[in-house]
């Protein structure tokens, strides 16, 4: 069975959703009528689009038709938006009442899904509008929208344009680790502390372990006493020494716990590559996007006594002793830029419940307990307001200097 992207058309009785689906489709798919409730059911086409390949694209019924069968209706809508990747949502400016398109904005949001929002004029003069329908529905000025006649053939290419410029497919394959070769020795650092489950291994360590084991390659893990590294301890050291030099074919490159790049900066030879467990998995979580994390530490070289900082992970573990994200990365905030104002998030929502505008930058989590979809839905949701993101690994690289940030990057870079 082919694999196909989904993509749903949503909107109010008459927004025009039928007659996009004809534009998308090049033929009369689903009947056009300005009869109220023309759609009756949810009308499925399967079609090619280039550049995308094979999709299929639901045109469902108007959200806002009323009574029981309108009801039956909705729920069948409901279904549809579960199940499709892209939503485009349909929106005729000239009228008032935006209600319906709030409804299908916060249920496609709360499954995170894509959303492009189209503005379908059925009077040039309706274009004036437009300003004022976004301001009336929440968070719809953070997706991509287009403005066009759905019953204009010349808008489909730009309307093509812009769902391949905008939109994720479903089966896009990022490599968690790219850079791997056949055959080499690869070393997993993992400094177990008291935080550690026990019985088994975080979940980017075992993923790392399992993608390198299952590329024809050989993960090793070693523990370092990053207590004992930290006080100068020789014999931590010699240890360490003793482990690499064991060795009679080099290893390509460490994977290191993103705290222990204090130590690891130094540790590392110079012939093996460096990199942390956090900038594999943020760049795997975010499809891609790991540059956009590069960027966002820039943010840090303007920052002044009053700015605010998000610090936010993606799950509940319990936090103790020297916990990453509430302990060692606020540390070092406060140590080098003093007088910033630091805030938490934690858990699988924030974006949502807070005012993210105010900070000046967003500290994630390898991000390795959400869903690709929910990452990217973050990072769409930050690019919209403009605020800069960034990560652990990255961060905690970067307090070692531009010279260590270049190193755990260039793995990434030139593979």
């Amino acid at each position: 069975m082919t694999e196909r992207d989904i993509i749903g058309i949503f909107g109010k009785m008459n927004s025009g959703k039928s007659s996009l689906m004809n534009l998308l489709t090049q033929q009369e798919t689903s009947i056009v009528d300005p009869t109220p409730g023309t759609t009756t059911d949810t009308k499925i086409t399967l079609t090619e689009i280039h550049g995308l390949g094979p999709v299929k694209i639901m045109d469902t019924a108007g959200f806002d038709e009323q009574l029981l069968l309108g009801d039956k209706k909705r729920k069948k809508s409901i279904a549809a938006l579960k199940e499709c990747d892209l939503v485009l949502l349909v929106i005729d400016p000239s009228t008032s009442d935006f209600e319906p398109e709030q409804a299908i904005l916060a249920e496609a949001r709360k499954l995170d899904k894509q959303i492009i929002t189209v503005y379908n004029l059925f009077r040039d003069g309706d274009r004036k509008k437009i300003p004022e329908s976004e301001g009336m529905i929440d968070k719809l000025g953070s997706y991509p929208k287009i403005i066009l006649n759905a019953l204009d053939p010349g808008y489909r290419q730009p309307l093509l344009e812009t769902v391949l410029n905008n939109y994720i497919p479903r089966n896009l394959t990022v490599e968690l680790l790219p850079f791997l070769e056949q055959g080499e020795f690869y070393i997993l650092n993992i400094p177990m502390d008291e935080e550690t489950p026990p019985g088994r291994y975080l979940r980017p360590q075992a993923m790392a372990e399992e993608y390198i084991t299952r590329h024809w390659a050989f993960p090793v893990s070693y523990r370092m006493n990053l207590t004992k590294a930290r006080a100068g301890d020789p014999a931590e050291r010699a240890r360490w020494n003793d482990f690499i030099n064991n060795f009679t074919k080099r290893p390509k490159a460490i994977i290191t716990d993103s705290q222990a790049m204090d130590i690891m900066k130094d540790w590392t030879p110079d012939d093996m590559a460096l990199t942390t467990f956090s900038i594999m998995m943020i760049n795997y979580m975010s499809r891609g996007s790991l540059p956009e994390f590069v960027n966002g530490i820039r943010a840090l070289n303007g920052l002044k006594s009053g700015d605010h900082i998000l610090i936010a992970e993606a799950c509940n573990h319990s936090r103790i002793k020297e916990d990453i994200g509430t302990v060692q990365i606020p540390k070092l905030l406060q140590k080098f830029y003093p007088g910033i104002v630091i805030d938490h998030a934690f858990g699988r929502e924030f974006t949502d419940n807070i005012e993210i505008q105010q900070y000046k930058l967003v500290i994630h989590c390898g991000g390795c307990m959400i869903s690709n979809q929910r990452m990217v839905a973050r990072l769409r949701d930050l690019k919209s307001t403009g605020v800069p993101i960034t990560n652990y690994g990255i961060f905690l690289s970067f307090m070692q200097g531009e010279k260590t940030l270049k190193r755990v990057i260039d793995p990434w870079l030139n593979s």
